[in-house]
């Protein structure tokens, strides 16, 4: 199978550091909010750094909403959410007021309340693989990966793959059939977080687990 990876251009953080990532592994991605490149894509990532409320604006504004649930639960192509691109699955994301999001794992994304933890939560943390993964093949249990992020995703362990714990064990990565999501950033986690998107540009329907 051929490897078409796109990256969503929503107008939301830096896509070019996810872009290199795949770059150091092997592996060419397009940046791009075109309708026709992302339906030709194999694989669809959606970074995203910034607030809930405005990404969902941004995606519904720019009629990408439709076309992702077209792509990703429909097609079922291979899907990789990251940092708010996790959050953006949740059914409701509470940052600067309630706000729906794609609604496609069962969660809400919440803030951090202990006021002894420094929030924003950055730098990095060890996380606890759950589930078997194709994303986190060959990689070691209690690898670190670096967070920056406000708000959690609040989630039963049905999708889990990976906890991590800050002042609160919460989900920070996910699948479920297709759909992958971390909300660590792979692409700045240095070695491990590269084999995570190698394996996730790897990933086909043949060899999920």
């Amino acid at each position: 199978m051929s490897v078409n990876i796109v990256i969503i251009d929503y107008g939301m953080g830096n896509l070019r550091s996810v872009q290199k990532a795949f770059e150091k592994v092997g592996f060419s991605a397009i940046i791009t909010r075109d309708f026709s490149q992302i339906q030709k894509a194999s694989h669809i990532v959606l970074p995203g750094v910034g607030a809930f409320g405005d990404a969902m604006t941004n995606l519904n504004n720019l009629g990408l909403v439709e076309l992702l649930n077209t792509q990703v639960l429909e097609y079922k192509k291979p899907f990789l959410g990251i940092c708010l691109g996790m959050q953006l699955l949740a059914k409701k994301g509470y940052e600067f007021g309630e706000h729906d999001g794609l609604g496609w794992i069962d969660a809400n994304v919440v803030r951090f309340k202990d006021d002894n933890l420094k929030i924003p939560h950055v730098g990095w943390n060890n996380v606890d693989f759950h589930n078997p993964s194709a994303l986190f093949k060959d990689i070691p249990d209690h690898s670190d990966f670096y967070f920056v992020h406000s708000y959690y995703f609040d989630a039963p362990s049905t999708y889990a793959i990976g906890y991590c714990n800050y002042g609160v064990k919460f989900v920070c990565a996910i699948q479920k059939e297709n759909i992958f999501a971390t909300q660590f950033h792979p692409e700045k986690s240095q070695i491990h977080g590269l084999k995570i998107i190698e394996n996730f540009a790897n990933f086909t329907k043949e060899t999920q687990c």
